[in-house]
C-alpha cells in the first residue's frame, strides 16, 4: 500500500448527507476482486445519464473537479452496506483522502486498509472548506499528515484536525491489512518454529 505523508490536489465539494456505498459503486460492479478499472463507475448514477452520458452538473464532471484527489463530503459518508469496493473505486479514481462531518464505521476503518484518509471535520469547517473549494479559481489544498493540518488555498490558511492514532500510523507506513501481520514476522516465526518441535503432526513433511 502507498504510504500517505503528504498530498497536495484538487478538493471537489460534494455537498450530500447519506451518500452509502451502492452510490459509491453500484452493486454490479462488484464481481470483479480486482481494485482496478472501479474508477470509471464511481458514483455511476450521480455522474451518468442511463444512456451513459455524464450529466455535466456532476461535479466530478466539471473541468475544474476532474482530476480531484481530495473529495468535501456530506455527513454519514460511506453508510450502506460494508463493500470494500467503495473505498477500492475512489481510489482507482484518484481519490486519496475524503473530509467529512462523520462515516459509516466500515466504511471509514475500510479507508485505513487501503490507502485513503478520512478526516472528520465539525459542519461549519466543512461548509467553510466547501465554500473555498467553489470559489477558488485553483482549488488546491495540502493535507499534511505528518502535522495533521490542512492548508487552505487562500491566504495559505491552516486548518488542524485529528485522526485515529492506529489509523494515521498505517496510512504513513503503508500498512495494509498484510503488511501489518508482516510486521509480526519473527514472533509468527518463532511460534511456529516451537510449535514445529512439540506438536510435530501438524507439519507433515512434504
Amino acid at each position: 500500500m502507498q504510504p500517505f505523508k503528504t498530498l497536495t490536489g484538487i478538493a471537489a465539494p460534494l455537498p450530500m448527507s447519506n451518500v452509502d456505498t451502492d452510490a459509491i459503486i453500484p452493486k454490479q460492479h462488484l464481481k470483479t476482486i480486482k481494485r482496478t478499472g472501479l474508477g470509471q463507475a464511481l458514483f455511476e448514477e450521480l455522474r451518468y445519464f442511463p444512456d451513459g452520458q455524464e450529466r455535466p452538473d456532476f461535479v466530478l464532471n466539471q473541468p475544474k473537479y476532474r482530476q480531484a484527489q481530495i473529495l468535501l463530503a456530506g455527513a454519514n459518508f460511506g453508510c450502506g452496506s460494508s463493500r470494500e469496493h467503495a473505498p477500492w473505486a475512489l481510489l482507482d479514481f484518484g481519490i486519496r483522502c475524503v473530509i467529512a462531518p462523520s462515516f459509516a464505521d466500515i466504511f471509514y476503518n475500510n479507508c485505513f486498509s487501503n490507502g485513503i484518509l478520512p478526516i472528520v471535520l465539525p459542519q461549519e469547517e466543512i461548509d467553510a472548506l466547501m465554500q473555498e473549494a467553489q470559489t477558488a479559481l485553483d482549488p488546491t489544498f495540502t493535507v499534511d499528515l505528518e502535522r495533521n493540518v490542512i492548508v487552505r488555498p487562500q491566504g495559505n490558511r491552516e486548518l488542524p484536525f485529528e485522526i485515529d492514532a492506529f489509523g494515521r500510523h498505517r496510512l504513513l507506513e503503508g500498512l495494509d491489512s498484510v503488511g501489518l501481520t508482516l510486521t509480526k514476522g519473527k514472533a509468527i516465526d518463532g511460534f511456529e518454529g516451537k510449535q514445529r518441535l512439540g506438536q510435530p503432526w501438524l507439519y507433515p513433511a512434504a
